[in-house]
């Protein structure tokens, strides 16, 4: 049996198997846009596993893989065996023989590796506490969609460094452009446990305001992320200084785009001037989950479909 591939880390795929997806989603977008039918994966079924809550992943998956022309199984680990102590590994078994693809949004990035390990299809990462490889599958190509090429280019994370951080550093090594960090204290990058090789492709500020001079995006996320609930007040007061408002967009490039996976706080961590203010494209970087995650299950399922791929 041919081993299938899988998407646990933004590393797992090259520059050049990026470069065609961003054609894939373009064109598939394209053809969306045009309420053209377009169904690859017709009688192909998605599992969707959910050990965390999420709206934007259930709805872009379970949408795009119906507008794909398959159908999509939604399981909440409340719900089923996994949430029961059934192993993980006898779950793939299982769940992989029954579908053509899953997907897991979970806590520990073991838990994605454990299953991949033993399932006969494809598996996605829809979110793990280290990793959100789909988030900037999107967050790129919607970038290449508003200014072009990300290659050379600089972002600016201002925040926590969590699995949007993480996924970020390894996006700047695979496509070569530059990510300017900002953390408050305690609260740093961990290049090992981002599973980036070296700092070629980053570097790290104390001043949030410098991370973003000269920056053409900058994003970040939410200060406590889905399972760090507890800690909640402290990060209140840690990144209080580490809200993106007017001034760190004023000394970005003067083209420069603000990207939010969402869902957002303002007056935590980005103002309502900056989210909602014209270089904000946090809605088309939503709606392009949708886009570049069909893209994704195509390729996973068919491979490589280059018939209509520069239309």
């Amino acid at each position: 049996m041919t081993l299938p591939r899988h998407y646990l880390q933004f590393k797992d795929f090259s520059a050049e198997e990026y470069a065609y997806l961003f054609r894939r989603a373009r064109w598939i977008k394209n053809k969306y846009k045009r309420y053209e039918p377009y169904h690859p994966l017709f009688d192909r079924t998605l599992v969707m596993i959910f050990e965390k809550a999420s709206t934007r992943t259930r709805l872009s998956f379970e949408a795009g893989m119906q507008q794909l022309g398959g159908s999509a199984i939604y399981l909440n680990t409340r719900d089923s065996q996994l949430g029961r102590g059934e192993p993980v590994e006898d779950s793939s078994e299982v769940i992989s023989r029954m579908s053509d693809l899953v997907m897991i949004r979970t806590f520990e990035q073991s838990i994605v590796e454990r299953f991949a390990l033993h399932s006969r299809v494809p598996l996605i990462n829809g979110l793990t506490d280290e990793f959100h490889p789909c988030q900037i599958l999107a967050d790129v190509f919607t970038f290449i969609e508003q200014r072009g090429p990300i290659e050379g280019k600089t972002v600016a994370w201002i925040g926590d460094a969590n699995n949007m951080c993480n996924t970020w550093l390894q996006a700047a090594e695979v496509l070569n452009f530059t990510v300017h960090v900002s953390n408050p204290p305690g609260y740093e990058i961990e290049p090992d446990k981002a599973g980036v090789r070296g700092s070629a492709h980053f570097k790290v500020f104390a001043d949030p305001i410098d991370a973003c001079r000269g920056a053409h995006l900058v994003t970040t996320d939410v200060w406590t992320s889905m399972g760090f609930e507890a800690e909640n007040e402290a990060r209140m007061k840690a990144f209080a200084d580490w809200c993106v408002d007017e001034d760190m967009m004023a000394v970005a490039a003067p083209d420069a785009v603000f990207m939010h996976c969402l869902p957002a706080h303002r007056g935590e961590e980005v103002t309502a001037a900056v989210i909602d203010g014209p270089q904000s494209v946090v809605w088309d970087e939503a709606e392009n989950r949708l886009h570049a995650q069909k893209a994704l299950m195509e390729f996973l399922v068919l491979g490589k479909v280059e018939e209509g791929d520069d239309n």
